[in-house]
């Protein structure tokens, strides 16, 4: 195959029409009119996934806020007692202790000096293990109803009966 040569074309150098593309169009050309543009979109936006997906989007995000709801209202106040009072929330790690010396409010230390939030990351754990835990349960129920036992067949009409019957005298004299 012979090299192809460069030709200027515009101001710039062009080696498309050697190698069998086509040669550059006018922008305008390339871009769909507004009204296939809406309906390619209307297309995409209204199939099945997508539909589904901005459901499950939305029922997370309200799940989510359940979830927080039950770790700090709920769990986080339980381990607090069982713990001997602990707030989780203003627990932290000081990286400038002398700058937060005294401070026990994570939003002061954190207005004091740089510091390690570890309550707020033990909260978001326990955040996160519960809705795994509960997505866990949600797809082994999915499941369960998805992989229940095919239903018997039906009983062979009358005609079917027949048929059959004929079949095995047929069988029976050969």
């Amino acid at each position: 195959m012979p090299i192809p040569r460069l030709q200027k074309r515009r101001g710039r150098l062009d080696l498309r029409h050697q190698i069998g593309a086509k040669p550059m169009t006018n922008f305008n050309d390339t871009i769909k009119k507004p009204a296939g543009f809406l309906k390619e979109f209307k297309e995409f936006a209204m199939r099945g996934n997508v539909v589904d997906l901005a459901i499950g989007v939305v029922i997370g995000a309200a799940f989510g806020k359940i979830v927080s709801s039950l770790v700090a209202d709920i769990f986080t106040p339980i381990i607090g007692v069982l713990t001997g009072g602990a707030d989780f929330k203003n627990k932290f790690l000081s990286l400038a202790p002398e700058k937060t010396k005294g401070i026990e409010v994570l939003a002061d230390a954190q207005k004091a000096g740089p510091v390690i939030a570890y309550g707020q990351f033990l909260t978001a754990t326990v955040d996160f293990i519960i809705v795994a835990f509960c997505i866990f349960l949600l797809v082994k129920l999915m499941n369960r109803l998805n992989n229940a036992p095919p239903p018997a067949a039906p009983e062979p009409t009358a005609q079917e009966k027949l048929l059959v019957e004929i079949r095995d005298l047929l069988k029976a004299r050969s």
